[in-house]
């Protein structure tokens, strides 16, 4: 990696330290055969460390910032040969909720409690603000201290909880409803009609833990499903069974499904 033609294009102290931070990740990805992760990045810095990464065959990247339309996102870069599909997560988003009918709290308000236990800003993500409370997208390695240490917010005490990447407050981009059949009412063949995907490449999905049902990892692919389950795989949205009906004369049972991306 030729450090001085990588990191030409790049103007200012920022871009530079930025750059070259990204170059040492890069070669630890390659080096070690393991997968690095940046701190949470604004889109600006993203940019820049993609101008670098786009460079440099030896490496892929991917983004993760809790939802497609994320601000803050991580990279993680990856050996070129690696298998993306077995990069977990590397996000935890805690929902904090509190009686604040007495003031408003802001956005600035969360993000300054969070902060105010001592972690720095490249640790936390986006900040989505709900009534009664929001939740926070944080880097998995902060999460444990936070649900330790984050107890309020202003003088006012939060109850604090983990909850799935697929439970944030954000509007999806898509729904699609599915209207089809399946042979048995198992998670293999519901999942499979709602992915659009076989059977067997979901049997190998359920089986690896990277389908949940009910916000819950699961490794059976013969469990029940029923009406109002929802099933969700981490960057693939999620699957509402919203109807389970009758049988057709073929013995197959009709489901319609609701497909949220």
């Amino acid at each position: 990696m030729n450090k001085e033609q990588l990191l030409g294009h790049l103007r200012g102290d920022d871009e530079q330290v930025l750059g070259r931070h990204i170059l040492d990740l890069a070669r630890q990805a390659w080096e070690t055969n393991r997968p690095q992760t940046t701190d949470f990045y604004d889109p600006y810095e993203r940019r820049v460390a993609q101008s670098v990464l786009g460079s440099i065959p030896e490496v892929g990247f991917l983004t993760q910032g809790g939802y497609k339309k994320a601000e803050r996102a991580r990279l993680i870069i990856y050996p070129s040969f690696y298998l993306m599909e077995t990069i977990p997560s590397s996000l935890r988003v805690l929902q904090a909720e509190a009686n604040f009918s007495f003031h408003e709290v802001t956005h600035g308000d969360y993000l300054g409690s969070v902060l105010g236990t001592g972690l720095k800003r490249g640790k936390v993500g986006d900040i989505i603000v709900f009534e009664g409370g929001c939740q926070a997208i944080v880097a998995s390695e902060v999460a444990d201290y936070l649900l330790s240490n984050w107890t309020q917010v202003g003088r006012t005490s939060i109850i604090l909880k983990e909850i799935d990447e697929e439970q944030l407050s954000v509007e999806p981009e898509r729904i699609k409803e599915i209207k089809g059949t399946v042979a048995s009412l198992r998670l293999d063949a519901v999942a499979a009609e709602g992915y659009g995907t076989s059977r067997s490449k979901m049997v190998r999905e359920i089986k690896g833990e990277r389908v949940k049902l009910n916000w819950k990892p699961v490794s059976n692919p013969a469990l029940a499903i029923s009406q109002g389950d929802v099933l969700s795989i981490r960057g693939r949205g999620r699957v509402v069974v919203s109807e389970v009906g009758g049988t057709t004369r073929k013995g197959r049972t009709s489901i319609v499904l609701h497909r949220y991306f």
